[in-house]
């Protein structure tokens, strides 16, 4: 453990509920929005509930939840709250922000707070970028450790085990450190009826761009948004033979042309 608590900052996002079929617009610029359940990012939540664990051990004694958003991004704040954070921070911002500029936002917020350590999740599930937590780390020049699966820290160390595409690496950092969060890392925990009333009384602050000293660079355009290609109706075969046929047939590969001269 620790000798001193340390300071962590959360970043947290409002997302189309993972349980809501997403719609499109009629003109396809965008996602259709009217109507539909709103929540926390759910990699943002396992985050969080990693922040609130390292507080439970002692390790951490100050949890920041930092959204930046239109007012309603407020209620993914306090739930972050009711789940153990102690301090909300809107960015009011109403147009769409690129990972670049969420990074610089965030590296802003830093200078005033001087965090040990910052939880993000890996990627949002609306954009699925996977950048914010990566450009963060290079902003503020600090290390980091993408896709944690379990965080250990003691001795003003973090020890991040990584899933990577070959099995598990552990790596050993000194803090500040930006760490972004994966599936298997944490169980989030439901907030308890006391626990939400109790968030309504801790300070969420709002500011703006203006107050950050921030202004979006706007470097990304959405062009237009389309649903999936529905899958196609299946084929029944009579036979194992009839199978191989249409293996075949669906795998032969056509062989480029060579110039003779060639």
């Amino acid at each position: 453990m620790t000798n001193q608590p340390l300071k962590a900052i959360v970043a947290v996002k409002r997302v189309i509920d993972y349980n809501v079929k997403v719609r499109v617009k009629a003109d396809r610029s965008d996602v259709d929005l009217s109507n539909t359940k709103m929540s926390m990012n759910p990699f943002c939540e396992i985050a969080v509930e990693e922040a609130v664990r390292l507080k439970e051990a002692g390790i951490v004694d100050d949890i920041l939840v930092v959204s930046i958003g239109p007012k309603s991004c407020q209620e993914q704040i306090r739930s972050a709250l009711a789940l153990g954070a102690d301090r909300g921070l809107q960015v009011e911002c109403n147009t769409p922000v690129s990972p670049l500029d969420v990074a610089r936002i965030l590296q802003n917020i830093q200078q005033e707070e001087n965090a040990d350590i910052f939880l993000l999740g890996k990627q949002s599930i609306d954009a699925d970028n996977n950048q914010t937590g990566q450009m963060l780390a290079a902003l503020l020049d600090c290390p980091q450790a993408t896709c944690a699966s379990h965080v250990q820290i003691e001795n003003k160390k973090a020890v991040i085990t990584r899933e990577v595409d070959g099995g598990l690496l552990t790596v050993e950092m000194p803090l500040p450190a930006v760490i972004t969060t994966d599936l298997r890392l944490n169980e989030p925990r439901f907030a308890a009826l006391p626990k939400i009333m109790q968030a309504k009384r801790k300070p969420l602050v709002v500011k703006t761009l203006s107050d950050l000293a921030i202004e979006l660079t706007n470097d990304i355009e959405l062009i237009s948004v389309d649903t999936p290609i529905q899958r196609q109706a299946g084929t029944m075969l009579k036979s194992v033979d009839e199978l191989m046929l249409a293996l075949r047939s669906s795998t032969q590969i056509q062989m480029p042309k060579h110039d003779e001269e060639a």
